[in-house]
This record gives structure tokens, sequence and C-alpha cells, in this order.
């Protein structure tokens, strides 16, 4: 039986599916969340953009941490999960008829979902961007409008939740590593875990 022994580290994440992936895993955690700055210089590329936002939210709960805690250092793990669509980046909708919009043009199309990770501890920093390629098949506007009236996808990049109806009625294909859509490349988390 394949047991991971790990150290308890903290997530800079108050996503409930990061939490959930984590769980699944079964890597002890702690969340901890900062108020961090989401913007980002212009001349990014969008997996620099996931990566530089998850190394900010890495950097504020480690000073805040280690200023409330008498300096003692713990492994932080940080994410930010994006939406592209033709080279743009797609992000939370602020209301019904953006989500609405959004899910319109997603529909029928290949986009890719990319999350920026930061590992970092009192020696070192990892960072990476892992992407995968989603296609939806064609929704019709019922369909679109039933999902946004029910599950009310305002907090989620995208407009969506693969894991909800919508995942589960409107993908055509997944080229990639599905939990990395939910927010978190999980088993790439843990094999990094180990730097």
């Amino acid at each position: 039986m394949f047991l991971l022994k790990m150290n308890k580290i903290i997530l800079a994440s108050g996503s409930p599916r990061r939490k959930q992936l984590l769980e699944l895993a079964e890597i002890p955690f702690d969340v901890i969340v900062s108020a961090t700055d989401e913007t980002y210089p212009e001349n990014l590329t969008s997996a620099e953009v996931a990566i530089h936002i998850a190394e900010n939210k890495a950097h504020a709960v480690q000073s805040n941490f280690q200023s409330s805690n008498n300096g003692q250092a713990q492994t932080i793990l940080a994410a930010d999960t994006i939406v592209v669509l033709d080279n743009k980046i797609i992000g939370k909708p602020e209301d019904r008829h953006e989500a609405i919009q959004i899910l319109s043009n997603l529909s029928g199309k290949k986009h890719q979902v990319i999350t920026g990770v930061c590992i970092l501890s009192a020696k070192k920093k990892k960072c990476f961007a892992e992407e995968t390629e989603v296609e939806f098949h064609p929704l019709s506007i019922s369909q679109i409008e039933y999902y946004v009236d029910h599950y009310k996808p305002y907090d989620k990049a995208g407009a969506y939740a693969i894991q909800e109806w919508i995942g589960a009625i409107g993908i055509k294909s997944i080229k990639g590593d599905f939990y990395n859509v939910m927010g978190l490349p999980v088993s790439r988390v843990v094999k990094e875990l180990n730097f």
C-alpha cells in the first residue's frame, strides 16, 4: 500500500476546488489567504500571467504568516487558473449577461486552461504553469442560460466549472490534466512538493 508522508503545507487559496484536490491527494494543509493584487504587466504570455499572480499570492501569505508566527517558515502552495480563448485571457464574469456571453464564445470551440503554480519554502521557490486544452460541443442558448441560472459561475474563470453539469453535458474533449481545469494540476504538484 502506497502512503505519501508529507509535512503540512499552507494552501494560499480559498478555492473549495483546490482544497478538495489536496484532500483527494491526502496532502495535509492549512488554508491561509492574503489579499493580493491580480494585475500583471502587459508583456507577459498567458502562462507567465498565471505564474505571476500565483507567485504574488505565495509571497503575500509568506510575509503575513512569518510575521505572525515568529518568523517560522512553512511550505506555501499558491495557484491561479486562467482561461484563454484565441490568445485572449477570459476572466470571471461580473454578471449573468457576461457569463452567458463568455459561454457563448466558448461554445463549439477549443480553449486553453492554464494554472500557474508557485511552491515557496524558506530556501527554495518553484514556479510552473500547466496547460490543458478543452473543447466544448456547440451549446444551445437554453443550455447556457440553464447552467448560468442554476450554477451561478460568477467566481470561475471562463464562467464554468468542469466538474459541474456543463462539463458533463458540454465537454467534447480534453487534452491534458483534468484536475488542472478544476484549478490545480495535483499530480504535478505532488511531484514538485518534493523539491
